[in-house]
């Protein structure tokens, strides 16, 4: 209890920046009112010295005004020199609850990003334990952070945290493992994932499956993405431009210059738009592998389906 009156005890230091910039904060003008970014430099000045009950009252302070934190707000942690656990004891006396839950979700986001995960996790699961309000968003950087860092095995123990804590996986989460292993071409696990997202109700969307058919590409697996993007149309979901470059990409990588061409033939005519930027990527394609000929009766075509005739196209009339 002692340490909680002194927490909550207003810092000097905070007192002393109010009213140096009382001034300041006090006037209307477009110039000089209350901004993220002013309060996100006072927060870091602070967290420098040390000074976490200063931290404390400018993140309480700033939501008063309107503003939110930022992807700066914790910028001062990158340092390495600042004590987390006297951070958090901080954060814990924050007396408004949306303030509270705001300033961890800043504080955990900060950490996913400088790939301090484990951090990131146990502030996050503290939250959850304390009912700080915890949601999936909270996790949800985390996984992000070590989906991108091919860190399959750690992601997975953090979603296991969140179900731990009584956190339900978002789709989102998913969604960045499902990307993760499709980067590295591990398109079984790709699939186990998917498989997963289904079994937890998650309806299938077009990014799913833009990350199954980047997957199959990058594993040199062309007709396991072919299989994919018929699999999306047939169950209508609309594939995004992307999933059509991967497979166009690949194919052109491997030399398969008409496969690509009559690829594109059997999947347009659903959308005008989406036709003539998958026909105008082949063209930039085969003209960047010098495939002139073929490339002029691509844009031929465009001009017979009454597409759009890109200026890149027209060079090749």
């Amino acid at each position: 209890m002692i340490i909680l009156r002194r927490l909550r005890k207003p810092s000097k230091t905070v007192t002393l920046i109010y009213d140096a910039t009382a001034a300041q904060f006090s006037s209307q003008t477009a110039n000089s009112a209350p901004s993220s970014a002013k309060f996100d430099d006072l927060i870091n000045a602070a967290g420098r010295r040390g000074d976490f009950a200063a931290v404390r009252d400018l993140l309480s302070q700033r939501l008063n005004v309107g503003c939110l934190n930022t992807s700066n707000t914790f910028k001062f942690i990158a340092s390495g020199t600042a004590s987390l656990d006297d951070l958090l004891h901080n954060l814990a006396a924050l007396d408004d609850w949306f303030a509270r839950k705001h300033a961890h979700d800043a504080l955990v986001a900060q950490l996913a990003r400088l790939h301090r995960a484990a951090e990131a996790l146990r502030v996050a699961v503290t939250m959850a334990k304390r009912s700080y309000g915890a949601t999936p968003m909270t996790f949800d950087p985390i996984i992000n952070a070590l989906a991108k860092r091919k860190e399959m095995d750690a992601a997975w123990r953090a979603i296991d945290a969140m179900r731990a804590c009584g956190v339900r996986p978002s789709p989102a989460a998913y969604n960045y493992i499902l990307t993760g292993y499709c980067f590295v071409g591990d398109v079984a696990s790709a699939a186990d994932t998917l498989e997963k997202m289904e079994a937890e109700g998650m309806e299938a969307v077009a990014e799913r499956y833009d990350a199954l058919v980047l997957g199959a590409c990058r594993a040199g697996r062309v007709e396991v993405a072919l299989a994919v993007v018929r699999r999306a149309v047939e169950s209508g979901v609309r594939a995004l431009f992307s999933t059509y470059t991967h497979i166009i990409g690949e194919m052109m990588r491997r030399g398969y210059y008409e496969q690509a061409a009559e690829f594109v033939r059997i999947f347009a005519g659903k959308n005008e738009k989406l036709d003539a930027e998958i026909y105008g990527y082949l063209v930039r394609r085969l003209k960047y592998k010098r495939r002139i000929a073929e490339a002029k009766s691509v844009a031929e075509e465009m001009g017979q389906r009454g597409l759009p005739v890109t200026d890149l196209s027209i060079e090749c009339t």
